[in-house]
């Protein structure tokens, strides 16, 4: 019991200073969990639903999950364990599940397609019932998982970002778990024995992109433990100087501000212009 106190209260400090940080949720929010049934996204309903009612009347919590016909899904225990809580809620039956698997060859992932499906039907949901805030489950892991997935396969450096206004400008999409870490959270989801229901698409192809990099994060991290808090804390402090992207450095201009003046003009009589020194925007 007290383990579970331990992690509860890390965990409802680091969401609560995520929401505060990127000012995720303000009053009279009406904000619609994404509940996949996962360990992530039943530990964010959760935690949403405790720092609600700290601060009750702030904003409302709803629990929005998408059965999409995969064999073996029943949800009886999740319908017991919203309604034993009182939480609102609302489980909605659409078969993406035969569109992904009778699209997606043989061998290729099937997270992209489903991923987009899914996300099409949530979207509608939300504007359809007034829930001006998406919360998903994501967590530190995925961020970082994600940066090194993007730099390797995609040839970009980009991630998922704490809050997000969708294309449409309809939606706001918050990750209030973005601080918080994987095993905390899988320890915490089997000390509360969440309900889950085990994803039959994604969980069983074994040679994911994305768990081979989280093993490579994993294995780094063994040599030393401060990697994957680095990474983060890399998504956040960008030096654009120090990249090659011309969108956000003007490399062609810096013969202008380059300082052109003897040296002895500033005291040295040698000649010899001081050491550069690198420089932070």
């Amino acid at each position: 019991m007290a383990k579970l106190e331990q992690l509860e209260k890390k965990l409802l400090h680091y969401t609560g200073k995520a929401i505060a940080d990127f000012n995720m949720i303000q009053t009279g929010d009406r904000v619609m969990v994404c509940l996949s049934a996962g360990k992530d996204s039943f530990t964010l309903l959760h935690l949403l639903h405790l720092l609600r009612r700290r601060s009750p009347g702030k904003f409302e919590v709803f629990s929005y999950t998408l059965d999409q016909k995969q064999p073996g899904w029943d949800d009886a225990a999740l319908r017991a364990w919203l309604e034993a809580r009182g939480y609102p809620y609302e489980i909605a039956s659409k078969d993406t599940y035969s569109v992904v698997v009778d699209k997606v060859p043989e061998g290729k992932t099937y997270c992209s397609l489903c991923s987009r499906l899914r996300r099409g039907t949530i979207y509608g949901y939300a504007a359809h019932h007034g829930h001006g805030k998406i919360a998903l489950g994501h967590h530190r892991d995925d961020l970082i998982q994600s940066l090194l997935m993007a730099i390797m396969y995609n040839g970009e450096i980009r991630s998922m970002p704490p809050k997000l206004l969708t294309d449409d400008k309809r939606h706001i999409v918050i990750r209030p778990l973005v601080y918080c870490q994987e095993e905390d959270i899988a320890a915490y989801a089997a000390l509360q024995q969440f309900p889950i229901i085990p994803c039959n698409l994604c969980g069983s192809q074994e040679n994911l992109a994305r768990k081979r990099i989280k093993r490579l994060i994993a294995e780094l991290a063994l040599e030393n433990p401060k990697i994957p808090s680095n990474m983060l804390h890399a998504l956040q402090s960008l030096q654009p100087s120090q990249l090659m992207d011309k969108r956000h450095w003007n490399f062609k201009e810096l013969e202008r501000q380059r300082i052109t003046e003897p040296a002895r003009e500033n005291g040295d009589e040698s000649g010899i212009a001081p050491a550069a020194k690198t420089s932070y925007r």
